[in-house]
C-alpha cells in the first residue's frame, strides 16, 4: 500500500485533507475517488473538502480543490487559508504569496497566527429575489465571491432549519445547474452578525464559510 503524507487543517471550523501533488503522488485517475473515500466522516479522515498543492509557471503553486462529494468548486475561501499556511509551512512560499485558483489568482499573508487572503472581485450581486420554498415565500439576494451564495435574512438563527430550508435553496431551480451555497443570517441590536451556511458539495451544515458575502446594498 502506497504511503501518501498528508495535514488535516481546520480554518475556523471548515477542515479539510491538503496534499502535496508536486510530484504526482496521488495520480489523476484516483484523486475523485481518494477525495470521496477520504472525506467519508466516521469512516476515514473525515474533511469538508481536499486540496491538492500543484506547481504553477507563473504563481507560487496551483491548487486543485475538491467538495467532499469529489466536485470541483472554483473557489473556498477556508480552504485558501488551510493553503497558504500549508505552502508557508513546507517551504512552497514564502509570507506573501499568490496561487492559481479556478476563481483566479488568490493573494495570501501569513502572520504568526493568522492567514489573510485577497479574493477575486464578487460578481452578479442580486437583490431582492422572490423565491417559493415549498409553498413558502422567502426574499433573498444572491452574490459570486468566487463561489455562488444566497443569502436570507432571519430573525432567530438557531430556528433555521439549514439542512431543509438550505436544501431546496441549494437545488432550487433558479440557481440550476450549478446550484449555491445557502446562507442564513441574523442581525443583532448591537451590530453582531450570526451566519449558518449550508455548503454545496458537502450537502450539510458546515462550521464556517469562508466566501460569504452579505448582498445588501
Amino acid at each position: 500500500m502506497k504511503t501518501i503524507p498528508f495535514l488535516k487543517m481546520s480554518g475556523s471550523g471548515n477542515d479539510f485533507i491538503i496534499i502535496d501533488n508536486r510530484e504526482a503522488v496521488v495520480p489523476e485517475a484516483q484523486l475523485t475517488r481518494l477525495v470521496i473515500g477520504a472525506c467519508r466522516r466516521k469512516m476515514s479522515a473525515g474533511a469538508d473538502g481536499m486540496i491538492f498543492i500543484e506547481s504553477s509557471t507563473n504563481r507560487d503553486f496551483k491548487w486543485r480543490f475538491f467538495n467532499a462529494d469529489g466536485s470541483l468548486p472554483d473557489m473556498c475561501g477556508n480552504g485558501a487559508r488551510c493553503a497558504a499556511r500549508f505552502a508557508f509551512i513546507h517551504g512552497i512560499a514564502g509570507r506573501q504569496m499568490a496561487f492559481e485558483t479556478l476563481a483566479g489568482t488568490i493573494e495570501a499573508t501569513i502572520g504568526d497566527d493568522t492567514v489573510k487572503i485577497r479574493m477575486t472581485e464578487p460578481r452578479d450581486l442580486r437583490t431582492g429575489i422572490i423565491m417559493d420554498l415549498k409553498g413558502t415565500p422567502a426574499t433573498v439576494g444572491s452574490v459570486n465571491t468566487g463561489v455562488p451564495h444566497v443569502v436570507m435574512v432571519v430573525d432567530d438563527i438557531e430556528a433555521v432549519a439549514v439542512g431543509k430550508t438550505g436544501r431546496l435553496i441549494r437545488y432550487h431551480p433558479n440557481f440550476a445547474p450549478d446550484g449555491t451555497n445557502a446562507n442564513f443570517v441574523a442581525v443583532k441590536e448591537n451590530g453582531t452578525i450570526f451566519i449558518r451556511t449550508y455548503e454545496r458539495g458537502v450537502e450539510d451544515e458546515t462550521l464556517a464559510c469562508g466566501t460569504e458575502m452579505w448582498p445588501q446594498r
